[in-house]
């Protein structure tokens, strides 16, 4: 499987309501994930996973989401995805949001992500 179908295969499940599945399967143990311009960096796979699940849990209406473009340099082990989600957040209301993240992948994992977004 190229890195270019792993991760597709992320976002197809997290658009089939299986964030915490595809996290689970697909990112390494001291993985480091960063909102760039929002904090610093989060490090390893269980602070990275209560983050998505803090995440999850604010979220009080799912009404979509969808990639508008994905690319990868297979010999690099770096995907980029282009995306937006449109939820309603408990506390806050609706929002659409749209990002780039960029995942460094070694091997079959996700080492490093990075997320850009308004």
């Amino acid at each position: 499987m190229t890195y270019k179908e792993r991760i597709a295969d992320i976002y197809e499940m997290i658009a089939g309501g299986k964030m915490l599945d595809a996290f689970d399967k697909y990112y390494g143990e001291g993985v480091s994930m960063v909102d760039v311009g929002h904090g610093p960096a989060v490090v390893g796979k269980e602070a990275n996973r209560l983050r998505e699940i803090a995440f999850i849990d604010m979220i009080e209406e799912f009404h979509g989401m969808g990639v508008d473009s994905i690319t990868s340099d297979e010999s690099a082990g770096v995907t980029m995805v282009e995306n937006w989600m449109d939820v309603t957040l408990k506390g806050i209301g609706k929002v659409n949001y749209t990002q780039v993240a960029v995942q460094r992948w070694e091997g079959d994992y996700i080492v490093e992500e990075k997320f850009y977004h308004k």
